[in-house]
Parts: structure tokens; C-alpha cells; sequence
């Protein structure tokens, strides 16, 4: 029999394995609080569970954010929401000093105007994949060719792959996304080794005086057991499917990758304001086509003109930058929309085509739609209305025979499961450890230590009749 010392050190060990995840765990009277999460917020989860990626179109609460939408607009944007659980690191200036980024970590860190830094990343003989986010000032100015460069070096300074992200003919500010990488190839003598190699996040910005947050993630991808199809089908499905049935239904955008919110294919409805980038995930397996377009609803405040209204962006499951595209705003409806994708195949990274290459492997692909901040100007500093229209064309096909698990760059049930509820990926990898740590506080055989009013209510009653 385990006595009340025991069950209270075993509570103890179950809080704390839940703090570390990030999980909610009430006992009773208590309210508790998740990472980056005011009381207030974790006396919400605790209540109600963990509030839903914005699935009403009236506010959005993102990890550590504050609530926005219709009625609460004023004030201050919400900040982008990064990784909670990623850690702080400092680049380097000289690649002997540079710190190591592990594999499926998130790292943060801060890149200076003119900055130029180094990371180490050790790789065996798998694809590498080091992905930046370039977090500016929300509202700021910016002009073309402002951006940075991601590269991958090994010890010779070889470049193995880079690539470059700007905020293009836009003159406004928002997170940027662009990755470095090395690919084993068997018709390639340059960057095969395995060993140490290096990550450098150099800034491209000429009138920027402003420090950029980063978020920096390592992947690693299987090669494959057998080479496949290097050819790319000279004829492809390249026509804009037409607008999905159903509707338009509210799904508020996240405020950063980690919390992006998931889409499937539909008609999606969310609230944007003047500076403010929303983000989204969509779930593309081998062998679809994505299709999206974006549409501001028109607006009874003016009809003056803004150019490079809205701009959308979409990077692939690795995070790097595949396309995006811009319309102007005058009052009326105004609509974008994304190139006509190739579908996903293994054998699009042949190509020279910065979109054609970055359809590369199935996952999560990532859309981002940032409103012009002089829309302020010109409408006020309320909500626009934003409409997603997301398609996807083709069955889902095997994927191309990976030698080891796939992990991120694949489509599981999980992942559409999620689409389809609108689960943000913050909630998503919320959920599943807050599961496992549910699982290891199991007590015996096959039961569970519950942590509620109904768990201590039983264990009460046992004392008593004692």
C-alpha cells in the first residue's frame, strides 16, 4: 500500500516531468501555467483544456501571445511565437569557435545588423538540413535585397548549399525563412564526408539598423536504399484547380512556425492586422500537387490604394523557401495566388528551380501571409479579413524507399488527423507529451497515477477508512 508520503512523491516527479514537457497538470485548488504562459492563461487550460489554434474567427491565443481579433485589435501585435523548448546558443565569428547544433533540436540566437556568424554541425551519410527564421522588428522598413544567406561549408570552406532570403520589391519587415544543406550524392566528390561542417548566417541588409531574432532548426534525411528517377515528367498537371466546396470556416493563423496552425483542403477564414504575419501548416504527401491563394475581403473604410498589400510565403517541411507572392489593396477584394507547384517527388531536388527543387519530400509545408503595415494608414489599425484556399491535387503515393525512418519528411494518420482538426503544432507535440508522461507515471501493471479532484477524492476516502 503506498503510503501518503509516497503518493505525494510520486505527484511531485509527475509535476515535474509534466513542467519539463510543457503539460498541463491540475491538482485541485491549483492552476498551472505552461511555458512563456501568464496564471491567467494556464487557469484557462486548466478549466477548459488547451485552447484551439483560433478556431473562431472573433480572437487567437498563441503560445505566450496575447488575445487579437475583432474586439481586441488595439495594441500591440503579438510577437512571434518561437519554439519553447529551443535553446539559447551565441554563433561564432571564426568557424574553430562555432558551437554545435544537434540533430531535431531548435536553437535561438541573435544576429546583429551586418552580422556574421558560425555554426558546427557534425553529419554522418545522410541529407542535412539547417534551417534559419529571421525574425525582424514587426512594422519595419525595409528595401530590396534586405535579407540573409544561409550557407553549409565543410573544413576546406567548400559551399555545399545555400540559400538566400529578401524581403524582395515589399518594403515592409517579416520573418524570413531559408535553409543550408548537404546532400549525399553518388555522383559527387564535393561535401560527402562525413565529419565537421559549417553553418554561416550572414546579413544581407543595407538599412536595417536592428538586431534579428533567429530560430534555427538541424534535420537529418535517410538516403535512399536504391537510386530512383532523377528525370523530371516533361508533362504535369500545372492548371489552378477551382475554389474548394464548403465554404469559407474559421481557423486563426499561429503566430510563428512552432504554432502554426493546421490546414487541410478547404476554405479557411482568419483576422489579420496592419504588421501582423499568421502562419499555417498543410500536410503534402508524395505525389500531390499544393495549390493555395490568399484573398483580403474588401473593406467600407476607403478605397486609396497600397501596394504589396499582403504577401505570401510558403517553405517546405525542412524550412526552406519554395514561393510566394504579393497583391496590391484598394478597398476591393484582392486575391493572390502561390505558382502552380510540381508534385512532391524525391526527384524534384534535381532541379535548378528554386520551387521545383524545394517540392522535395512529403511533411508539413508551411504558408506565412503577412499584412502591410501602411494599411494602418490608409483603413486603421483594425482586423482585414483574410481568406486561405488551400487544394491538393493527387492520391498520396509510396514514398521513394528511404534506408531508415523518414521521420518529419513523411505524412502520417496523426498528421491529417490534425489537419482536419485545426490542431496547431505546439498543441500537437503538447498532446502526445503530455501522453507519455501520463504513460510513465503508470503505478503497477497497467494503471495510471490521475492527478484531479477525482484522484485525490479516492485516495481520501482510503485514508479515512483506514
Amino acid at each position: 500500500m503506498m503510503t501518503q508520503a509516497g503518493i505525494g512523491r510520486r505527484a511531485g516527479a509527475l509535476i515535474a516531468a509534466a513542467a519539463a514537457v510543457g503539460a498541463v497538470v491540475a491538482l485541485p485548488g491549483q492552476v498551472v501555467a505552461l511555458p512563456g504562459q501568464t496564471a491567467a492563461a494556464g487557469a484557462a487550460n486548466a478549466v477548459g483544456g488547451r485552447a484551439g489554434a483560433g478556431n473562431a474567427v472573433a480572437g487567437h491565443t498563441g503560445l505566450g501571445g496575447a488575445v487579437v481579433g475583432r474586439a481586441g485589435a488595439e495594441g500591440a501585435l503579438p510577437p512571434y511565437t518561437f519554439d519553447s523548448a529551443a535553446q539559447r546558443v551565441q554563433g561564432a565569428a571564426s568557424s574553430s569557435d562555432a558551437v554545435e547544433l544537434r540533430t531535431g533540436q531548435t536553437y535561438r540566437d541573435t544576429l546583429k545588423r551586418n552580422g556574421k556568424v558560425y555554426y558546427r554541425v557534425n553529419l554522418d551519410q545522410q541529407n542535412a538540413y539547417v534551417s534559419v527564421v529571421a525574425v525582424p522588428r514587426a512594422g519595419g522598413k525595409a528595401e530590396y535585397g534586405d535579407g540573409f544567406k544561409v550557407s553549409m561549408q565543410d573544413g576546406s570552406g567548400t559551399e555545399c548549399g545555400y540559400q538566400q532570403a529578401n524581403f524582395s520589391s515589399s518594403e515592409f519587415t517579416r520573418p524570413l525563412a531559408a535553409y543550408a544543406r548537404r546532400e549525399i550524392k553518388a555522383d559527387s566528390s564535393t561535401c560527402q564526408r562525413a565529419g565537421a561542417y559549417y553553418v554561416l548566417v550572414e546579413r544581407e541588409s543595407k538599412t536595417s539598423t536592428d538586431d534579428w531574432e533567429l530560430e534555427i532548426r538541424h534535420a537529418s534525411e535517410p538516403v535512399l536504399k536504391k537510386a530512383g528517377p532523377t528525370e523530371l515528367p516533361e508533362v504535369w498537371a500545372s492548371g489552378t484547380p477551382g475554389p474548394p466546396a464548403g465554404g469559407p470556416q474559421p481557423r486563426q493563423g499561429g503566430s510563428g512556425v512552432h504554432d502554426a496552425t493546421s490546414l487541410t483542403q478547404g476554405e479557411w477564414r482568419s483576422d489579420i492586422r496592419p504588421g501582423q504575419t499568421l502562419f499555417y501548416r498543410v500536410p503534402v504527401d508524395w505525389g500531390q500537387q499544393l495549390f493555395a491563394t490568399a484573398e483580403l475581403g474588401s473593406s467600407a473604410a476607403g478605397d486609396e490604394y497600397v501596394g504589396h498589400a499582403l504577401v505570401l510565403s510558403l517553405e517546405n517541411p525542412a524550412l526552406g523557401h519554395v514561393d510566394e507572392n504579393t497583391v496590391s489593396y484598394s478597398g476591393k477584394p484582392a486575391t493572390l495566388a502561390l505558382d502552380a507547384l510540381r508534385p512532391v517527388a524525391h526527384e524534384n531536388r534535381g532541379s535548378y528551380d528554386e520551387a521545383t527543387n524545394g517540392m522535395r519530400f512529403a511533411g508539413w509545408y508551411y504558408l506565412s501571409a503577412t499584412l502591410n503595415p501602411e494599411m494602418a494608414k490608409e483603413y486603421g489599425d483594425g482586423t482585414v479579413p483574410l481568406t486561405l484556399r488551400v487544394s491538393l491535387r493527387g492520391d498520396a503515393k509510396p514514398g521513394p524507399g528511404y534506408d531508415g525512418d523518414p521521420g518529419s519528411f513523411s505524412v502520417t494518420a496523426d498528421d491529417k488527423e490534425a489537419a482536419e482538426k485545426g490542431v496547431s503544432g505546439a498543441q500537437a507535440e503538447s498532446g502526445s507529451d503530455s501522453m507519455r508522461v501520463v504513460a510513465a507515471a503508470g503505478i503497477g501493471s497497467g494503471t495510471v497515477l490521475l492527478l484531479g479532484l477525482g484522484g485525490w477524492t479516492l485516495v481520501a476516502r482510503r485514508r479515512a477508512a483506514a
